[in-house]
């Protein structure tokens, strides 16, 4: 039992440790809060599109994205978000803009900052490659749809037309959007990169998951929790908790999902939100509650993430070699 605790925390310790020295650094004002936006355009501009770049060119086109795998997590994500809106816009009245808020908090996961790192030890080169399922739905759909719904609440429907249209523009012009589009043409028409360009990539690919964590623990660093209990305890459960039950539950109804993508769906929706999170809600006037969400789910996800490892591990959902 010890034996398995620490290897799980072999896992997801240095996860955390990573994020702590980014705290810190911020709290101890070796890096000014500022200037941490510049790692995180190297990592969402250059370290991860080449990652997955890399992950994608180099498999077969049938291997890239599962449809069945695609069709679980987009209908568990809905039905969160769903459940986020009902909840927060029509129990509570809060309206359409705080309701697509805190489904936003409960339904999309910091799939390439905080997943992919903990994914890695655990599925290994196949890791990346479940990582494009994971930003088609988040970033192609849940988004898009969501900040739609809040655009609706605030401004009515002729506006949020025109809203749909810049937030589809702008994921045309992605860099990790692109970097999919490119390993995909790459695998479809057997395209081979030059050595030497191979290795660039190479070198940015592995720089993605230490930065992108240190990234992430200097955001935290200037965020509070305070007086925002019961919206916080909404959002946190709706995401370390219901996420992953709602796509659990969908599995057993959808067959012929690959085990080793059934564990990794369900380990991707236990990860708290997108750091990019209190940054969406500031335009509709929530960026207090999703920064403090983001905080508490982030440091309790410590504890869920490494629950969930051990359960899936002691059920033989994840195999005893990752």
């Amino acid at each position: 039992m010890l034996a398995n605790l620490l290897d799980i925390l072999a896992i997801t310790g240095p996860i955390y440790v990573l994020i702590a020295i980014g705290y810190g650094a911020v709290r101890l004002r070796m890096l000014a809060a500022a200037e941490l936006r510049a790692l995180g355009v190297f990592v969402i501009s250059f370290a991860l599109p080449a990652l997955l770049f890399k992950a994608l060119s180099q498999r077969a086109l049938g291997e890239l994205i599962d449809p069945h795998a695609l069709l679980v997590y987009v209908l568990a994500s809905l039905l969160v978000a769903a459940l986020g809106i009902a909840i927060t816009a029509f129990a509570q009245r809060r309206g359409l803009q705080a309701g697509a808020m805190s489904a936003m908090g409960m339904a999309v996961s910091n799939s390439a900052f905080i997943g992919l790192p903990i994914a890695q030890p655990l599925f290994g080169a196949a890791a990346s490659a479940h990582l494009a399922i994971y930003l088609v739905v988040e970033s192609m759909i849940m988004l898009p749809l969501l900040m739609t719904i809040a655009e609706i609440g605030g401004s009515g429907q002729a506006r949020a037309g025109k809203v749909l249209r810049n937030v589809l523009g702008s994921l045309a012009r992605n860099p990790m959007i692109l970097g999919i589009v490119a390993g995909v043409l790459c695998s479809l028409f057997g395209l081979h990169i030059p050595l030497p360009l191979m290795r660039a990539v190479d070198m940015l690919a592995s720089a993605s998951a230490p930065v992108a964590l240190f990234y992430i623990g200097g955001t935290l660093a200037g965020l509070s929790v305070r007086g925002m209990g019961a919206d916080i305890g909404l959002i946190m459960g709706g995401k370390l908790g219901l996420h992953a039950l709602a796509v659990f539950l969908l599995l057993m109804l959808v067959p012929g999902v690959d085990p080793g993508i059934r564990a990794a769906l369900i380990l991707n929706a236990c990860m708290p939100m997108a750091s990019i999170y209190p940054i969406v809600a500031q335009k509709y006037g929530q960026q207090d509650v999703a920064a403090a969400a983001l905080v508490a789910t982030t440091v309790m996800s410590f504890l869920t993430i490494s629950a969930a490892v051990w359960l899936m591990k002691a059920t033989g959902l994840i195999g005893a070699a990752g």
